[in-house]
């Protein structure tokens, strides 16, 4: 049923098996024209020698076989023109907004389609706001919280509801969860506020997380959690720590070893011994230790000594555990007491 225009003359035959089979009028795939896809969504074959085959348009007329792939037997050539005159009542414009991993963004495509075939296809510069929102929500979804731009913050007010909840003291059980599994069976609750207006998770300010969980947790909750797990220590000098609650070991805290001095019990952060981390005056670790008193009584001599000859400005007593505790010099210590 193989035609040729003459004198840019409606192609008449294709235009009436167009109207006639409309879901098998086919596009031309590849190159070689032994692939074509059709309006309704099959995959047509043809022959490559046949004089259809460089034609960029088919209005298929009979086929062999059901299947994707089924042979045309006859079919007549269609311009595109044609094509969209005859059903331009069927051209329907998509958009669509699909999440992209790799960058934590999203890809607006506006598509003019005929059935299963796209006409054209390229960026949408009006996409919709909430469509991208939505785009983003899912794709966390699907790839995970890491995503996100969290802070040290975020973690570890995690890091602390978790072991609050895991100690279990009064009250422990009206904490919510926070953890990742938790958070992410809750996303519908908690994370489209803030990706309202963003295109890009990074987009997302870096304390947003932690906001949204302080939210979560309210000011009641946050007050109690002050209590089960303080995110803070401080030590006999005045210092103030952060706690790790997420650390190997369990909560622990980093701190010159002089701003200890004077005490004789290990300190104690959400019912169980703090890991301390102890370190010189240049921040150098010295000790790791869950028995202060311990350390105190037995590695510190030999401790000490070394000390003083690396830092001989710094007090280094005999007796830590009855000594005043300090961040100062000696020196400086002995300016402050004259005043």
């Amino acid at each position: 049923m193989y035609r040729e225009s003459q004198n840019d003359a409606p192609d008449v035959v294709g235009a009436c098996l167009a109207l006639a089979f409309p879901d098998r009028v086919a596009r031309r795939r590849g190159v070689d024209g032994a692939d074509w896809a059709s309006v309704g969504g099959r995959g047509f074959r043809l022959d490559p020698m046949s004089p259809l085959a460089q034609a960029e348009w088919l209005a298929v007329g009979e086929v062999q076989g059901v299947a994707a792939g089924a042979r045309i037997l006859s079919a007549a050539a269609i311009d595109r023109e044609t094509v969209e005159a005859l059903f331009g009542d069927r051209i329907e414009t998509r958009r669509t907004v699909t999440f992209d991993p790799a960058t934590g963004g999203v890809a607006a495509l506006r598509e003019r389609r005929l059935g299963a075939i796209r006409l054209a296809s390229g960026p949408d510069e009006a996409r919709d706001p909430e469509a991208v929102a939505t785009a983003l929500l899912e794709g966390v979804r699907t790839h995970g919280l890491d995503l996100l731009p969290w802070s040290e913050g975020a973690r570890a007010l995690q890091a602390r509801v978790a072991h609050a909840r895991a100690a279990g003291g009064k009250g422990a059980a009206d904490l919510p969860a926070l953890d990742d599994a938790a958070l992410l069976a809750g996303l519908d609750d908690w994370l489209p506020p803030l990706l309202a207006g963003r295109r890009r998770l990074d987009g997302m300010a870096n304390t947003a997380v932690e906001q949204a969980l302080s939210a979560m947790l309210g000011w009641a909750g946050t007050q109690l959690l002050d209590g089960l797990a303080p995110a803070t220590f401080r030590s006999p000098a005045g210092s103030s720590h952060a706690i790790d609650y997420g650390a190997d070991g369990g909560p622990a805290v980093t701190l010159r070893v002089q701003a200890l001095y004077g005490l004789a019990v290990h300190p104690v952060a959400a019912g169980v011994p703090l890991v301390l981390r102890l370190t010189s005056p240049a921040g150098r670790p010295i000790q790791t230790t869950r028995d202060l008193p311990g350390f105190w009584a037995g590695s510190w001599t030999a401790v000490a000594r070394e000390m003083r000859g690396r830092y001989p400005r710094h007090p280094w007593p005999d007796d830590p555990a009855a000594a005043d505790p300090t961040l100062r010099t000696k020196r400086a210590d002995a300016r402050h007491a004259g005043r």
